[in-house]
């Protein structure tokens, strides 16, 4: 009969490495027994590394990588590997603070998106009615019915009236030049973009980006697209939102925006590599970054609620792929704090890292967050006792319960909403509808006259 030849030496990685992924791996059921070995004896433990949120464990790894400059390392042999596209803009920012070159490899740029392009062109009409790129970009983004024609004939009127395509849209609903599909779309646009530009200095260019977002019917363009890509597309707008906070206005941060794209556009060999996990098959380096080793990212909360226990041994596979790029140092890190589905999270730590055999890892707290000896693990920031020695080294999941943190524009307005859900309630664009779920100061409403939608509080009346 066939005979099963098991390929178990690996011309890469370091006995640690190994070691650590190996142990990972056997969690699997109905797995071959296949233990690896390699030639490449010693080598360095591979780090487990406890950091506040997802800025910490950028700055962080920053600092491994110019320290790695600083002895002459090259760059390329240097990668970060992530589970969710969403994660890659703090590196992003980070690296361009210290201006260590990158490259996506097998993505696109954070800023250089779809979804964020069309935010942004949205946002850059708010704060100037005359640029012309920007809300042609998305005067059919969302597709609303306005098309090539109708945009040829508002160039035209604009040419001759030397004004902007905004002002020409304000003149061309006027008239019977287009179809009425395109003149009620093209009228509504119009009307949000007065909405959004009076609310600008009312409420914080974070709240208007989601305002924007909703109200334009941007995200139900990604709520209602079945790909397999629209979850991330989500994830990446709340990704922008979030990445608003340290920024005074929507201004100074649209200027910001502006420098990190002139910055972005060099395209050095010598590049920290980053890239997700799944692009990550088949490549090797000497030194491997693993970010987001928390439950919900990593196993991905998706694949899990999708698959169930197929879902995890898929995700614990990556794990292992992940740790076996390396072939010198591997370096997984997780966050006590992490913003994730529009929310801050206090996640638990992924339950990968439970599995990594203690003899092969070198556990590190990150500014006083974690207390840790060769028999215990304690993250005391996120109350989770791992017990001593690894007999005990286990999560007792049903008592361990994510807390959400309020995201910083809650903050703002820490009152209870005033609505109580099967409230009857008036939104001056959306009409009349019935409160159906109440999240902090944001409301589920099912209005009458079109699909339920998330609204802030604040631009609701009860009826």
């Amino acid at each position: 009969g066939a005979k099963i030849i098991r390929l178990e030496q690996n011309y890469r990685s370091t006995t640690h490495i190994l070691g650590a992924a190996s142990g990972l791996i056997n969690s699997n059921q109905g797995r071959l027994g296949k233990t690896l070995w390699t030639a490449e004896q010693g080598g360095e433990k591979v780090s487990v590394n406890a950091v506040w949120d997802g800025r910490a464990e950028a700055r962080a790894i920053g600092e491994i990588i110019e320290e790695q400059q600083r002895k002459q390392k090259p760059l390329s042999e240097t990668a970060i590997l992530v589970r969710a596209g969403f994660q890659t803009r703090e590196f992003e920012e980070q690296f361009l603070t210290l201006a260590i070159p990158y490259r996506i490899i097998g993505g696109v740029r954070f800023y250089e998106r779809a979804e964020i392009r069309d935010t942004m062109a949205y946002l850059r009409v708010i704060v100037n009615p005359d640029d012309d790129l920007a809300f042609e970009r998305i005067i059919n983004v969302p597709k609303r019915g306005i098309g090539d024609t109708t945009v040829a004939k508002l160039y035209r009127i604009a040419q001759m009236a030397g004004t902007s395509l905004l002002k020409a849209s304000i003149d061309i609903v006027q008239t019977e030049e287009i179809n009425k599909k395109a003149r009620t779309s093209l009228s509504k646009l119009i009307d949000n973009f007065d909405q959004w530009r009076k609310a600008f200095n009312d409420i914080s260019h974070q709240d208007l980006t989601d305002r924007v977002l909703e109200e334009s019917g941007y995200y139900d363009k990604w709520r209602n697209d079945k790909s397999p890509d629209a979850p991330g597309k989500l994830d990446n707008l709340s990704e922008l939102i979030r990445g608003m906070e340290p920024f005074e206005n929507l201004a100074e941060f649209l200027e910001h925006i502006s420098l990190v794209m002139e910055n972005t556009a060099n395209n050095q060999y010598d590049s920290v590599n980053i890239m997700t996990l799944h692009g990550s098959k088949g490549l090797e380096f000497n030194t491997v970054f693993l970010p987001g080793w928390e439950e919900e990212l990593f196993p991905s909360k998706r694949s899990l609620e999708e698959q169930g226990e197929r879902g995890l041994e898929e995700e614990r596979r990556l794990a292992y792929v992940g740790i076996t790029r390396a072939k010198k140092n591997a370096h997984i890190f997780y966050a006590a704090t992490r913003y994730m589905f529009g929310n801050y999270m206090s996640p638990i730590p992924s339950r990968f890292i439970e599995e990594l055999p203690n003899e092969h890892i070198e556990r590190n707290g990150q500014q006083g967050l974690t207390s840790i000896d060769q028999a215990s693990y304690q993250p005391a920031a996120i109350g989770f006792n791992f017990g001593e020695g690894r007999e005990n080294y286990q999560l007792d999941r049903s008592k361990a319960k994510k807390k959400s943190i309020n995201q910083d524009r809650a903050l703002k307005n820490p009152e209870p909403s005033k609505f109580s859900i099967a409230d009857r309630v008036f939104h001056d664009k959306f009409g009349y509808g019935k409160v159906t779920a109440i999240d902090g100061n944001k409301l589920m409403i099912d209005f009458e006259m079109g699909s339920p939608r998330k609204v802030m509080d604040s631009f609701i009346k009860l009826v």
